[in-house]
C-alpha cells in the first residue's frame, strides 16, 4: 500500500525518485508504442512527469487491492493517453512491466484507449472527451457523502476546455464545494485538428477556472519540482473549493526529433527511429 507524502518536505531525494520514475514511464511508453509502430506518443511523453509525481508521491493506493475503499481516485478523461497511464500503473505495481509488450494486441488487458473493465487501476473508460470532469464530480460527491478522506484527481486535456460539459461540471463542482477534487489540465496546445489555442482559445485558463469558483495554479508540467510543489499546495489547501492545476507541457518531451515534429497528435514512427528515440530519451535524463 502506498500513502501520499504531500505533507513531507520537498527534498532532493524525493525529487530524484520522481525523476527516475518519469524516465521509466517515458521509456515504457516507447516500448508499448513500438509494438504498434504508432500511437499517441507525443502525449505520453509530455505527461510523464505529472504521472510520476502522482503515482510515486501523491496518490494513496494499493496495487494488490485496486478497489481499496481508502484509495485516491485518478480519473483519466483523455483515454487515448493510455500509453503513459499503463506505464505509470506498471511502475506502481498494478501489473508486471512485461505486460506492456502486449499493448493494443488481441486479448491484451491494455487496449489503445484506457477502459476500466480491462485494466487494473484504471478507474473510468475514457470515451467522448468532455465527460471526465462530470464523472469526477460524481465520484467526489460520493466520497464526501461517505465522509471519506480520499481525493479525486481528474486529468483532462486543453482541447476538452472547448467542451461545454467541462464548464458545466466546473460550475457544479464549485457549487458543491468539492474540495476533494483536483483537476489537472494537460496544456500541450495540440488537438487532432491543430493547435488548441487556434481552434478555440481558452486563455486565461486560470482566470476562467477562478471565475467559476475554483482555486487555480499553473506551472511547467515538465518540471518535476514545479508539479510537485503545485500539487502539494493544492492538496494542503484549506479553501472549501475544487482545485485545478494547469500544466504547460511539450509534446514529445525528452525525445528531440519528436519534439520538433510539426504535428504530434497521432504519430507513426519509422522502425529505424525507435533506438534513436530511446537514445535521446536517455540523453535527456542524464543531462
Amino acid at each position: 500500500m502506498r500513502t501520499q507524502t504531500s505533507l513531507s518536505p520537498i527534498t532532493s531525494e524525493r525529487i530524484s525518485t520522481i525523476r527516475e520514475a518519469a524516465y521509466r514511464i517515458r521509456l515504457n511508453s516507447l516500448t508499448q508504442a513500438e509494438v504498434q509502430g504508432q500511437g499517441y506518443i507525443g502525449q505520453a511523453l509530455d505527461i510523464s512527469d505529472v504521472l510520476a509525481v502522482l503515482y510515486t508521491d501523491q496518490l494513496k493506493f494499493d496495487p494488490a487491492n485496486p478497489q481499496w475503499e481508502g484509495r485516491d481516485r485518478f480519473l483519466l478523461s483523455i483515454g487515448h493517453y493510455a500509453l503513459a497511464l499503463y506505464a505509470a500503473l506498471a511502475e506502481a505495481g498494478y501489473f508486471p512491466v512485461e505486460a506492456l509488450s502486449t499493448y493494443a494486441t488481441d486479448d491484451s488487458r491494455l487496449p489503445m484507449s484506457a477502459m476500466m473493465t480491462y485494466t487494473p487501476g484504471v478507474e473510468i473508460s475514457g470515451g467522448s472527451l468532455g465527460h471526465g470532469l462530470v464523472i469526477a464530480n460524481g465520484v467526489a460527491m460520493g466520497l464526501k457523502r461517505k465522509k471519506s478522506e480520499a481525493f479525486v484527481y481528474n486529468l483532462l486535456s486543453d482541447g476538452e476546455l472547448g467542451e461545454g460539459s467541462t464548464w458545466e461540471a466546473a460550475a457544479v463542482a464549485a457549487h458543491n464545494s468539492l474540495d476533494n477534487l483536483i483537476a489537472i489540465v494537460d496544456f500541450n496546445d495540440q488537438q487532432a485538428d491543430g493547435k488548441s489555442t487556434e481552434m478555440l482559445s481558452m486563455e486565461s485558463v486560470s482566470a476562467k477556472f477562478e471565475s467559476f469558483g475554483w482555486e487555480a495554479l499553473r506551472c511547467d508540467g515538465n518540471s518535476v519540482e514545479a508539479v510537485l510543489e503545485a500539487l502539494d499546495a493544492l492538496r494542503r489547501s484549506e479553501n472549501a473549493a475544487p482545485r485545478v492545476l494547469i500544466a504547460d507541457t511539450k509534446l514529445g518531451k525528452g525525445v528531440r526529433f519528436l519534439e520538433e515534429r510539426e504535428k504530434l497528435h497521432f504519430m507513426k514512427v519509422a522502425e529505424s527511429e525507435w533506438d534513436l528515440a530511446r537514445q535521446q530519451l536517455k540523453e535527456s535524463f542524464t543531462s
